[in-house]
């Protein structure tokens, strides 16, 4: 999966895709570089980021969901509230990807029910200004588990149909440094869950703390590349249904090299990307 950020203050790459043609040629070169999957986000999530209203919202994603959608791609819609799916949904995509799992916007789950979407739920404890303090736990893994059990239930209680539920364990959100790597070393602890597992820690502030500089600041978000894709090795090597990455090539290759080393017979044809 491929991140398309429309907004101006994205933690790796505010700005660079506001605009819609531009976000729309990001896209583009996202599939070609080996991405399934696009998926199309108009609000920042990163640690302290402000929300901002549905109509702006709106505003810079369905341009860019309609033109994507159009030309043949298969986009999701990186969305907390049930209008902008609906909308983006009529305009194409083909799945809502909801970091609150639904609990931002309880009308979420009759739009999803609906449309018969596939639906990926995060783990999540509350909006981004102030989901640092909410990351407190016996054990992370544990408890990630029992809560996105409970989603899953609440959802399909609401009508969503269970084979359309992908789960997210969400890396950094309301979680510590410590947290992220405890979940990352556990992740087949989720299969008991029974659905599809999207990791998604591209470029995430764990990362450049471990990487962090003689100085002590952690590195650069664009310099936390080669370790993004560590991060995708053990999602493959974990089973993971998809990765969602801002850097696709690498990625890809790092599945495709899983999927041989699974296999045993690294000439086979395997599905990473668009490489087969």
């Amino acid at each position: 999966m491929g991140v398309v950020n429309v907004t101006p203050d994205s933690f790796s790459d505010g700005g660079l895709w506001l605009d819609a043609g531009a976000a729309v040629q990001h896209g583009r070169d996202l599939v070609a570089q080996g991405a399934d999957l696009v998926d199309v986000g108009g609000e920042s999530t990163r640690p302290g980021a402000e929300r901002v209203d549905v109509d702006e919202e709106l505003r810079r994603v369905l341009p860019v969901v309609a033109a994507l959608a159009t030309e043949g791609h298969l986009v999701s819609v990186d969305t907390m509230r049930a209008e902008v799916a609906r909308q983006a949904l009529d305009a194409g995509a083909v799945m809502v990807n909801d970091v609150s799992g639904g609990l931002a916007d309880e009308a979420m789950a009759g739009v999803v029910a609906a449309s018969g979407a596939p639906f990926v739920v995060m783990h999540w404890r509350g909006h981004s200004a102030t989901m640092n303090a909410l990351a407190q736990y016996d054990d992370v893994v544990t408890d990630v588990v029992r809560e996105l059990g409970g989603r899953i239930d609440a959802l399909v209680d609401a009508g969503v149909a269970p084979e359309q539920l992908v789960l997210d364990p969400g890396l950094g959100f309301a979680k510590q440094a410590e947290h992220n790597w405890a979940v990352l070393a556990r992740l087949d602890e989720l299969a008991v869950l029974g659905r599809p597992l999207l990791v998604g820690a591209s470029r995430k502030r764990f990362l450049g703390s471990l990487l962090s500089e003689p100085d002590g600041e952690p590195r650069a978000v664009p310099e936390r590349e080669a370790a993004t894709v560590a991060t995708t090795v053990i999602a493959a090597m974990a089973g993971s249904w998809c990765v969602r990455v801002h850097d696709v090539p690498g990625n890809a290759d790092a599945v495709r090299v899983v999927q041989a080393t699974r296999s045993g017979a690294p000439g086979m044809a395997v599905s990473a990307g668009r490489h087969r």
